[in-house]
């Protein structure tokens, strides 16, 4: 194991304030730091449309309805994904109440995750100095930051999915130095049944195979059988499988649907949306990772005979290696290709990163530090930008909806389903959708999310799911109905076209609907 010395790691030379925090244990300063760097921008801007408006919705829902057994959108069972990230959120939500960040704070969670799972293999195998440029680049890296700020599956399961092989190895190095291993391995199992609660089979798949592969190409399979010593699959067992046979007791077709059709159908079917490339995950790690690509040919460039004599050194290289390669040919197979699921691969990548940037270049420190400032300075216009680029939340609806609604005025959504519309108006209903349902629905999107999930539970479908001929019905029903509706649709309605916007966005309009409207015709 190499030595570094303490006075030329990047945490030297600092003010009496900073050297202070330093007298505390390092990684509880670390981890403090870490998150308030992640959560610096978490509330500038509305949730993005669809996924997080979509994934903090059903995490409200729960908070709203008392239900955290079942996850529910709108209403109705929901089973896109499993239900830990909802749990988190719905925890968050009910101590700091409906905004923005608390909706993040799964995500940055899982961020601290992976930016740990990195920490603990290159502090103890590697070296100090190496562990901290890691955490100090991992933090300025664009894909890293925003997927810590983004209320979605994806930074968490790749949180437990890089924690579990952080710990897997290290229990295989441990045993093979003869130090204890158990108690890592039981991690290493336990982070693999979370990353199943958080998204599917992948939490196990992809730390099993990343795992299999490097013992495999290191001629050191004999050392399998000691990664199934027997508490730590039946740890996975009895934490990852219980909701998942509770949810198929409750709803006979929930494995059918869960497994088959959104694990294995849309692994190799073309049908789904967001079609890709093959090469996609090369680009976006590449661009997604600036300015610290390019130290990335400083590692390559390394002498690897340089470390032939630290045999755990070089397994550790040839497992970052690996983890990047199994996990980005992974999700280049299927056609349908999201930038988050790259996520997992960002904590190995920015460890050889690290290692380059330390060992490969002669750079002063002055100038690394400048790097540093550059690529904070590029992670927090990015989020900006983002924000001023986001014209389609439906917060400024939601919020005049509030302000000027009665108590017994209520809000249906005609021929759209807006995501976030519960999250800010803060109901305690779910909201009738006026659409198209008897049509069959095959793209992805609202319609088909929600009339999948209605599938679930028909009598509930029934009362909130709404045909568009029916829709004279509903708005008659009250002296005033508030809508929110796609522009468009209330520009060529004869019923509606005379109403005016009382709030919209570039797509949208909140309108208010008198039922002595004289084209509604009501009686």
């Amino acid at each position: 194991m190499q030595q570094t010395n303490p006075s030329s790691t990047p945490l030297a030379d600092y003010s009496p304030v900073i050297r202070r925090l330093l007298s505390l244990p390092e990684p509880l300063v670390v981890g403090l730091l870490m998150l308030l760097w992640l959560l610096v921008t978490s509330w500038i801007r509305p949730l993005s449309l669809p996924d997080e408006g979509r994934y903090a919705g059903v995490a409200w829902e729960m908070v709203r309805s008392g239900d955290w057994l079942t996850p529910t959108l709108n209403g109705l069972p929901y089973f896109h994904k499993p239900p830990l990230f909802y749990w988190l959120t719905a925890v968050s939500l009910s101590l700091f109440g409906p905004n923005e960040w608390a909706a993040r704070l799964a995500s940055c969670f899982g961020a601290m995750l992976a930016a740990g799972a990195g920490y603990i293999l290159i502090r103890r195998w590697i070296s100090l100095s190496i562990s901290r440029w890691y955490l100090l680049i991992l933090a300025t890296t664009p894909l890293f930051f925003g997927g810590s700020q983004y209320a979605n599956h994806d930074m968490l399961v790749a949180g437990f999915i890089s924690m579990s092989i952080a710990l897997t190895a290290d229990a295989v190095l441990s045993l093979q130095a003869n130090q204890h291993w158990r108690a890592q391995l039981l991690g290493g199992w336990l982070c693999a049944a979370l990353g199943l609660l958080s998204k599917g089979l992948i939490g196990i798949v992809l730390p099993g195979g990343v795992i299999f592969f490097w013992l495999l190409l290191g001629k050191r399979w004999r050392l399998l059988p000691k990664l199934f010593w027997w508490p730590g699959p039946l740890l996975f067992l009895i934490v990852a499988l219980p909701w998942f046979i509770l949810m198929q007791q409750k709803f006979p077709d929930f494995f059918h649907y869960f497994f088959v059709y959104q694990h294995f159908q849309r692994f190799s079917q073309s049908a789904f949306n967001n079609a890709q490339p093959f090469w996609f995950y090369l680009a976006v790690i590449g661009l997604t990772t600036l300015p610290w690509t390019p130290w990335l040919l400083a590692r390559w460039r390394l002498d690897p005979r340089s470390d032939l004599h630290d045999p755990s050194l070089v397994q550790l290289r040839s497992l970052f290696w690996l983890w990047i390669a199994v996990i980005t040919l992974f999700f280049s197979i299927p056609t349908s290709k999201l930038v988050g699921y790259a996520l997992p691969v960002i904590p190995p990548l920015v460890a050889l990163i690290a290692e380059g940037l330390v060992k490969g270049t002669q750079l002063r420190k002055r100038t690394k530090f400048a790097l540093v400032a550059l690529a904070g300075i590029i992670c927090v216009a990015s989020i900006i930008a983002i924000t001023r680029a986001d014209t389609i939340s439906s917060k400024s609806m939601a919020l005049a909806y509030r302000q000027n609604a009665a108590p017994d005025e209520p809000l249906v959504l005609l021929q759209t389903y807006r995501f976030d519309i519960p999250f800010y108006t803060k109901l305690t209903e779910p909201l009738i959708v006026i659409s198209k349902w008897d049509e069959v629905h095959i793209k992805d999107g609202w319609s088909k999310e929600l009339a999948d999930a209605a599938k679930f539970s028909p009598s509930s479908g029934d009362k909130v799911l709404i045909n568009t001929p029916d829709m004279l019905k509903i708005l008659c029903a009250q002296p005033v109905t508030w809508a929110i509706a796609p522009a468009k649709y209330i520009a060529n309605s004869k019923e509606l076209q005379s109403l005016e916007a009382v709030a919209q966005n570039s797509l949208y309009v909140l309108v208010k609907i008198p039922s002595s409207l004289a084209t509604l015709a009501c009686p």
